[in-house]
C-alpha cells in the first residue's frame, strides 16, 4: 500500500484528466484481497470525487466472485461512485489448480467444472445489473449462449450506458457482427467494446499464449464452435440446467484431485500448507499461537529458569542448533539476581 497505491492513484489522476476509465485487472486469487484494498482507498481519494472512471475486474471462475461483487456494490454505495465493473470468467484457471495443489489448501479458489464457471458469471450478471445506481457492467465474453441470456436478463429497455459487452480484438467478430447495430437491421443495437493488449514482444507473448491454452481447450465455446462435429443443441445447452444434472448439486470434478489427496494413488497424503494471503487464516493463525505459547509463560511465572528448550534443523531434525531458556517475568524485568 505504501509503493503500489502512490503509483495508482497517479495513473488514476492521469485518467481522470483525459475522460479514460481505469479498471485494476483481476489476477491471481492471492492477490485479491489487497487489490480489493487498493480499490477501496482509490474510491475515497479526494482528488476523485465524483468520477465514475474507477474500475475493477472480477473473475466468476472464482468460488468468492459473487460475494466480491457484494462488498463492491457497497463501496460504491459508500464512496459515491459508480464503479465500473469488467466481468470476465478467469484467465488462470490451470495455475491456480497447480498452485494450490502444490500448497496443499484445503480446496482450490475457483470452480473445478466450466458449467460451474458459466452459472457463476450469470448470477454476478444478475446481481450487477441489479445495482444499476452503484455499477456500470461490462460483461467481457465470446460465449454466445452467456452473451444470449444477458441480453435477456437485462430487459428490452436498454438505455444508453446501462451496460456493455467486450471483446478481444481479432476474436468474436461473427458473434458481434449480430450484436451492435440498428434493430432494423436485426441487430441487437447494444455495444461493444474492444480491447486489445499493448507493449512489446516480451510482455504479449505470455498475454497470447494464455489465450491459445483458454481458447484452445475443448470446453470453450470459441473451439467448439468451430468444431462441426459439436452439435448445436450442445453448445448452447443451458448451463443451469447442465449444473443442476450433477448429483450431489455442485459436484466437483472427479478427475482433478483436491489439494490435499493430490498422493491419493500413492496411498499418502499431500504436505498440508496454509493460505497466507487469507485474512481469516491469518486471524487464526495468531489466535492458535497466543493459545500455544501462553502456557509456557505461565508455567514460567515462579520459576527463575525453565528447562532449555532446543532449537532444531528444520531439514534435518536429528540436528540441534541451539538451545533456548525459557525465563518467567522477574528475568524479563531485568532482575537477574
Amino acid at each position: 500500500m505504501g509503493e503500489l497505491y502512490p503509483r495508482l492513484l497517479k495513473l488514476a489522476e492521469l485518467a481522470r484528466q483525459y475522460d479514460i476509465g481505469l479498471n485494476i485487472d483481476a489476477e491471481e486469487a492471492d492477490r485479491l484481497e489487497i487489490s480489493l484494498d487498493l480499490l477501496e482507498q482509490l474510491c475515497f481519494a479526494p482528488s476523485l470525487a465524483g468520477w465514475n472512471g474507477i474500475g475493477f475486474v472480477v473473475q466468476a471462475y472464482q468460488r468468492r466472485a459473487f460475494f466480491v461483487l457484494d462488498w463492491i456494490i457497497d463501496l460504491a454505495r459508500r464512496s459515491k461512485h459508480r464503479l465500473m465493473v469488467r466481468l470476465v470468467k478467469g484467465a488462470y484457471w490451470d495455475s491456480e489448480i497447480k498452485r494450490a495443489q502444490v500448497d496443499g489448501l484445503e480446496d482450490f479458489p475457483v470452480f473445478t467444472r466450466k458449467v460451474h464457471t458459466d452459472v457463476s458469471y450469470l448470477a454476478c450478471a444478475r446481481k450487477l445489473l441489479g445495482a444499476p445506481e452503484a455499477i456500470f457492467p461490462q460483461f467481457a465474453t465470446h460465449n454466445a449462449q452467456t452473451l444470449a441470456s444477458i441480453y435477456h436478463m437485462a430487459g428490452n429497455n436498454y438505455y444508453r450506458g446501462q451496460y456493455e459487452f467486450q471483446c478481444l480484438h481479432g476474436m468474436g467478430e461473427g458473434l458481434y457482427e449480430e450484436v451492435v447495430g440498428d434493430t432494423t437491421a436485426g441487430k441487437l443495437a447494444r455495444p461493444c467494446r474492444i480491447y486489445a493488449p499493448v507493449g512489446t514482444h516480451e510482455t504479449l507473448l505470455a498475454y497470447l499464449v494464455r489465450r491459445l491454452l483458454e481458447n484452445g481447450a475443448n470446453s470453450s465455446f470459441v473451439h467448439q464452435i468451430g468444431d462441426e462435429s459439436v452439435d448445436i443443441a450442445q453448445l448452447v445447452t443451458d448451463p443451469v440446467t447442465a449444473a443442476q444434472a450433477l448429483e450431489p448439486l455442485g459436484r466437483p470434478h472427479e478427475r482433478i484431485p483436491q489439494p490435499t489427496h493430490l498422493y491419493a494413488a500413492q496411498a499418502r497424503r499431500n504436505s498440508a500448507g496454509l493460505d497466507l494471503s487469507n485474512e481469516h487464516r491469518l486471524a487464526s493463525l495468531s489466535a492458535a499461537l497466543v493459545v500455544a505459547v501462553d502456557p509456557l509463560f505461565a508455567a514460567a511465572a515462579d520459576r527463575v529458569l525453565l528447562m532449555l528448550y532446543r532449537v532444531l534443523d528444520p531439514a534435518r531434525s536429528q540436528v540441534v542448533l541451539g538451545e533456548l531458556p525459557m525465563v518467567g517475568p522477574a528475568e524479563v524485568a531485568g532482575d537477574l539476581s
